[in-house]
């Protein structure tokens, strides 16, 4: 035993004695590159929050100051609209979707999330030029609005020749325009008219976006469901025979984006409402809809709940884990079903 404590000892005397190889020079160089990449990372994270929210009546009541005007029917949602755009393009790292440099061309949770933003401006800028503007169907389209609905409807990704964002711009500017001459008394060719069918027109579009989603949403663990596609038409037919039952189910890979457009499209839904909310006053009132409108701003406020975890989850409908994308569907859903309420409610007389 002691023989063998002796060797041990010699031998780390000879290991401790051993010289040390020098460091190759090089090995210095990575140092930058993992600075930049930590720089690069956190400016993702950076620009990965989501803008809050903002409140539409002082946004309104500063916009008027600005161009010493007044407020006037309409100026609430068309203002809105004008904030959501400018917060989409002038948000912590600017537009994102059609970046094609690091840290954005890794980054998708944001560009899901603007484009979510985009198609509600797009339903709502097409309402107010096919509906809010005109008192009926053979009047003229506002100037304005022809130039600002197709500048939103321009490709999201196009990063030149043009810009998406410059076009996008283009369309901010006319709405602008539309909403100087709308809180002008001298101009009254500007106009917005506050009817119950026009509001019904615009929330038929909001359902079928929700319902839309609220189906990708609850699809994240695959369902088997019946074809209903047909159904409540015994004559209806359709160009390509397909199975009674269809199995349902959102490609694993594009779970989370689902989930952020949905927060998008939910962000912006839930400021549109509340400018309707005052434009469309006393149509509510005297519909009695305004507690049904109040509740859909509700569920809609619900959705933008802090996310606490990194990913979003996938778990079963009753399993260990969470699923987030069904807690989503769940808010939505309520969402849509206050949404047909209350289209049916401006739908009486």
């Amino acid at each position: 035993m002691k023989d063998r404590l002796e060797l041990w000892i010699n031998q780390m005397k000879l290991r401790w004695n051993r010289p040390q190889l020098s460091m190759p020079a090089l090995t210095w160089l990575p140092f930058p590159l993992l600075l930049i990449l930590i720089f690069v990372i956190g400016v993702g994270i950076y620009w990965s929050d989501e803008p809050d929210a903002f409140d539409i009546v002082a946004i309104t009541t500063e916009k008027a100051s600005a161009a010493k005007a007044r407020i006037t029917t309409g100026s609430y949602t068309t203002s809105t609209v004008i904030e959501a755009m400018e917060t989409l393009l002038n948000k912590r790292g600017g537009y994102l979707s059609n970046d094609i440099m690091p840290p954005s061309l890794w980054l998708d949770n944001i560009p899901n999330w603007e484009f979510g933003v985009l198609v509600q401006v797009r339903d709502l800028a097409r309402s107010m030029r096919n509906d809010f503007s005109r008192s009926q169907s053979q009047s003229v389209e506002d100037v304005d609005l022809i130039v600002a609905e197709p500048q939103f409807n321009f490709d999201s990704q196009s990063w030149i020749l043009p810009a998406t964002e410059n076009v996008y711009q283009e369309g901010v500017d006319a709405l602008y325009g539309y909403l100087d001459r709308l809180q002008d008394p001298n101009k009254p060719e500007a106009q917005f008219y506050a009817r119950a069918d026009n509001l019904r027109e615009w929330l038929g579009q909001v359902e079928k976006r929700l319902g839309s989603l609220s189906q990708r949403l609850s699809a994240s663990v695959g369902q088997i469901r019946f074809n209903t596609d047909l159904a409540g038409d015994a004559e209806a037919v359709q160009s390509t025979k397909t199975s009674q039952q269809v199995v349902v189910k959102t490609p694993w890979a594009e779970i989370d984006d689902v989930f952020y457009e949905t927060r998008g499209a939910a962000w912006a839904l839930m400021h549109f409402l509340k400018a309707v909310e005052i434009d469309f006053e006393p149509i509510l009132r005297k519909k009695n809809a305004l507690i049904s409108l109040r509740q859909i701003i509700r569920e809609l406020e619900s959705t933008q709940q802090p996310l606490w975890s990194p990913i979003i989850m996938n778990g079963g409908g009753f399993g260990l884990f969470a699923n987030h994308s069904l807690v989503m569907a769940s808010y939505i859903s309520r969402a849509n079903a206050a949404v047909i309420d209350l289209r049916n409610l401006m739908a009486q007389g």
